[in-house]
């Protein structure tokens, strides 16, 4: 392999960590930031910096920049529901929707013994103890992908929740629009059916 200059190669090796990178795409995105100037390269530098900063809410456990997320200090938000998502970044995925204007709680991740993702190793206990002690909440969102480990997760936590007496919802399912029904797996289409509304 050819040999580059060194800040070349430790670039890439950097990039290499990210999730989805593998070596000639890191090494391509190294050549890339070449053609950025210096100030160019100096402000991506201090924003991958300033990413140390971060934080965790101590209440939803999101990224914030304080003690406590945008969402949980903001006192308009509806508290009496509780969105639960497996990662921090389905939040903004929810948010874009400017439908839902309740509260949120990161898991952490989904439930996959395999992987060593067991109950202990998520925010389990901290979901339990939030919903537990905060009878405003009335609601409680399971907002999974409907894939085996988010189905898997889902149905823990029903049966963890249960005992509060809170109402426990999960997301619909079924044809996304401009879906052909001809290539639907029968999952889909069942769900389709059954969770099916008036015209």
């Amino acid at each position: 392999m050819r040999r580059f200059p060194t800040p070349i190669h430790n670039a890439a090796a950097a990039l290499g960590r990210l999730p989805g990178v593998g070596p000639k795409t890191a090494l391509r995105y190294a050549f890339a930031l070449l053609h950025f100037s210096k100030l160019e390269l100096a402000s991506i530098g201090r924003a991958i910096v300033d990413l140390g900063n971060i934080t965790l809410c101590q209440t939803c456990f999101t990224f914030a920049e304080k003690d406590l997320c945008e969402i949980c200090a903001d006192p308009n938000r509806d508290a009496t529901k509780l969105c639960i998502v497996a990662e921090a970044r389905d939040i903004s995925t929810i948010e874009a929707t400017s439908v839902y204007k309740g509260r949120y709680f990161v898991l952490g991740g989904t439930l996959n013994p395999i992987d060593g993702r067991t109950p202990e190793t998520l925010n389990v206990k901290a979901l339990l103890d939030l919903v537990k002690n905060s009878p405003s909440i009335t609601e409680c969102i399971l907002a999974f992908s409907p894939d085996v480990h988010g189905e898997t997760t889902i149905m823990y936590l029903q049966r963890q929740l249960s005992t509060f007496g809170k109402s426990m919802t999960r997301l619909a399912r079924g044809l996304p629009m401009g879906a052909d029904i001809e290539y639907a797996d029968e999952v889909t289409l069942a769900s389709a059916m059954t969770g099916r509304s008036k015209a």
